[in-house]
């Protein structure tokens, strides 16, 4: 990744703005990110709590990270949010992580923190809020972005988006599934760490719209690394 100059994009509250030449560059440099922070984590405090972001993005950092010599029995993994679907349906965000991850590394079972979005929203976010409550702040927080500036289950303009619960439950979600749940505005912004991964054009728009100072729910989650592919940055 190089780092841009001051010249080129700059996000407002972003810690650090790098971009990658594509998406397998983009992968490689976050997977080697996360390893870093992991072990950085293990040492100070003997554990790494890592939420991991869904979408279609991350699944090549994924897949990489396994492959990286990392203490999986000294790392708890959490979500950063999931659709209110079946255990082991292909949508949710669980079911990804452990196809690209999971299932490829030795890992205890009680270190995946899945969220039981199952029960439905409201229920699914009070269990995880139980979950959650003895281990905030998060360690690392990987984030995607949606074309919209969405974030984890956080929309523009949902309610869901300014309650300061630790968890949400999200309704009408502007994309299928519309019932989710997701980590709250302030877990993010707690979190010790949080990388973005934005990746292809059709995040030019947002990325443009929070380099001008608008208040998407991504550009809210303050002191956040910036991870992008240069094919996501506006056009001059």
């Amino acid at each position: 990744g190089l780092a841009c100059s001051p010249s080129d994009m700059m996000l407002p509250n972003a810690q650090r703005f790098s971009v990658s030449a594509d998406l397998a560059r983009l992968s490689q440099l976050v997977a080697l990110r996360i390893a870093a922070l992991a072990a950085q984590s293990i040492a100070a405090r003997g554990v790494c709590r890592i939420a991991l972001a869904g979408g279609e993005t991350p699944r090549l950092c994924y897949e990489l990270l396994r492959e990286l010599p990392l203490d999986w029995t000294r790392i708890e993994f959490y979500f950063g949010d999931e659709r209110c679907l079946p255990p082991g349906d292909a949508q949710r965000n669980d079911r990804m992580a452990a196809a690209t991850l999971f299932d490829h590394i030795t890992i205890p079972a009680e270190n995946i923190h899945c969220i039981p979005a199952q029960h439905g929203a409201v229920s699914a976010a009070a269990e995880y809020i139980q979950t959650l409550q003895d281990v905030l702040p998060l360690d690392v927080v990987l984030l995607g972005m949606g074309e919209d500036g969405h974030t984890a289950s956080l929309f523009p303009g949902n309610p869901a988006s300014s309650t300061d619960d630790s968890v949400v439950a999200v309704f009408n979600a502007p994309k299928p599934p519309p019932e989710r749940v997701s980590l709250g505005l302030q877990t993010l912004i707690a979190a010790r760490h949080k990388l973005f991964l934005v990746a292809g054009a059709g995040k030019r728009d947002a990325l443009q719209r929070i380099a001008n100072g608008e208040q998407l729910p991504a550009a809210q989650i303050v002191g956040a690394e910036w991870h992008v592919e240069q094919a996501a940055l506006p056009k001059e």
